[in-house]
Parts: C-alpha cells; structure tokens; sequence
C-alpha cells in the first residue's frame, strides 16, 4: 500500500502533467500511461533510469518549464525521502545541463510551494 508521501507524490504530478495540457499545450500522453501503470515514485524512478533525458523532459526545457518536470519534483524537500541517491543526482545533473537553476527553484519552493503542490505538504 502507498505510503502518504507516495499519494501526494502521484497527485502532485498528475496534476503537473494536466497543467502541461493548459498552459503550454503540451499532452504527456506517454507519461500519463506511465502513471497508470507503476504510479508516480515507479514512473519517475523509471524516467530517471536512464542517461538520457526523456522527450518530455526536452519538450519541457524547449518552453522553459522545467520546474514541472518530474526531475524537479524528485527534488523537493519533502518527496526526497522516496527515492535514492542515484536518482536525485540523475535528477539534478539534467537540469543543471539544462540550464535550470536548482538551487533557486528550491530556495523558492522552500518559501511558497507551488501551486501545483498539494495543499499538505
């Protein structure tokens, strides 16, 4: 059975995943699947598997929206504890090659969570 942080996690990037739909048009037809099929934690740790980044994840830096990719989701303070060493660094070092300031986006995350982030963190 998933644990709290495992549901919020799977919430929080599902409703990622319908903001991509409104604000930039983008269907993650595949990576919704993928929710369906292993759950949040399991599609994310399967993304964050191998080296390269997934199309997703380009299609998200393309439009400059990466802070609703699920390599920055990996990364908040409170959904760390679900995953391992090696996928937070995989999940760090793509967006750093990616131009994507890390440690900004959680500074400011740390003091107003995003929208998209439920409500009980």
């Amino acid at each position: 059975m998933p644990s709290e942080a495992e549901n919020r996690f799977h919430g929080d990037m599902r409703r990622g995943a319908e903001r991509l739909k409104r604000e930039i048009g983008y269907n993650p037809t595949r990576f919704v699947q993928m929710l369906g099929e292993l759950g949040g934690v399991g599609a994310a740790k399967q993304l964050l598997r191998g080296g390269n980044a997934s199309d997703g994840f380009t299609t998200l830096w393309e439009a400059g929206r990466l802070e609703l990719s699920v390599e920055a989701f990996v990364l908040l303070p409170w959904y760390r504890q679900l995953f391992e060493n090696h996928h937070l660094d995989t999940a760090r070092y793509r967006l750093r090659e990616h131009g994507f300031d890390v440690d900004r986006f959680l500074r400011e995350t740390q003091r107003n969570p995003p929208v998209w982030v439920s409500d009980d963190v």
